[in-house]
């Protein structure tokens, strides 16, 4: 499938990192108006004391409103196993629509069997304004962006891009930290390979955003690089790995990976489109399933 994509459309793209989960969020501005989308926010958790607070989302919020613009769009990657979303909390503050790709379906109907969610819930991805198929076009002021489907690290994965950006979600990781994992139920390290073989076939000066870096070795912490760069020194799949060396050299490193600390939190509160589940008596509250990950 051949994407939209526009070079010589240049938004404007503001990262805030937050340090207790490695994300990084993102505010892209339309370059010709002062629409805006924010990409993979984060909601607080103090897990250990049950407590949810919004630092992060306070922080987009106060940029967007310091500099007058209008959120059109809260972009979700895909549901994300090691933070939360905070999309509702943002969009009661600031409006906007929120978006995720279709498949989310695949991820509610199964974790909503892992954590023994009943009939009330919702399996059909209501929970979110829009749901995008591999190559849905949408419009951020003037400036046109589309959604790739990039499945293998979770069955709803999508790369978003917008102008001379891509925003790659779990798909992708700086050159030096390969890729994401493929071991979480419906992941696929082939998949993922092939997925990743789209995200590099777009021009070599595509600017690529990561929703996650560990500053690997030791170094300062980074989330821009480009399709180029990527297809020349990504230590996964760079300088022309073939699908199967990816495939065992990314089972073989997950068999190592421990769990993500939220994966619990935010497994259940990101396939509600980052509502927190409550209790028969609506009271917020988690579950959490015993040898069921």
């Amino acid at each position: 499938m051949s994407y939209p994509a526009t070079m010589d459309i240049k938004p404007e793209v503001q990262a805030c990192f937050d340090e207790a989960t490695n994300t990084i969020s993102y505010i892209v501005k339309d370059p010709a108006s002062n629409a805006c989308a924010i990409i993979d926010s984060v909601m607080d958790i103090d897990y250990a004391a049950g407590r949810i607070t919004y630092d992060h989302a306070d922080a987009l919020i106060q940029q967007i409103e310091t500099q007058g613009l209008k959120l059109e769009w809260i972009i979700e990657t895909h549901v994300h196993a090691d933070h939360l979303s905070a999309a509702p909390y943002i969009q009661g503050r600031l409006g906007g629509k929120i978006g995720i790709g279709s498949k989310i379906m695949v991820v509610q109907d199964t974790f909503g069997k892992v954590f023994n969610e009943g009939t009330e819930f919702q399996r059909d991805g209501s929970q979110f304004d829009a749901l995008f198929e591999d190559g849905d076009t949408y419009q951020i002021g003037t400036m046109q962006a589309f959604a790739m489907y990039t499945p293998g690290h979770t069955p709803a994965c999508m790369v978003h891009v917008m102008g001379n950006a891509a925003f790659v979600g779990d798909t992708l990781f700086m050159p030096d930290g390969g890729s994401a994992r493929a071991d979480f139920p419906g992941g696929d390290a082939g998949a993922l390979y092939d997925s990743i073989q789209r995200v590099l076939a777009l021009p070599d000066e595509m600017r690529l955003f990561m929703c996650h870096d560990y500053g690997p070795n030791g170094r300062e912490i980074q989330w821009e690089t480009t399709v180029g760069d990527e297809k020349a020194h990504n230590i996964h799949v760079g300088g022309g790995k073939t699908k199967a060396e990816f495939i065992k050299l990314r089972t073989e490193r997950d068999a190592q990976l421990t769990m993500p600390k939220l994966i619990i939190p935010s497994l259940q509160v990101n396939m509600r489109a980052g509502a927190v589940p409550t209790d028969k008596d609506g009271n917020p509250m988690l579950k959490v399933p015993v040898n069921e990950l």
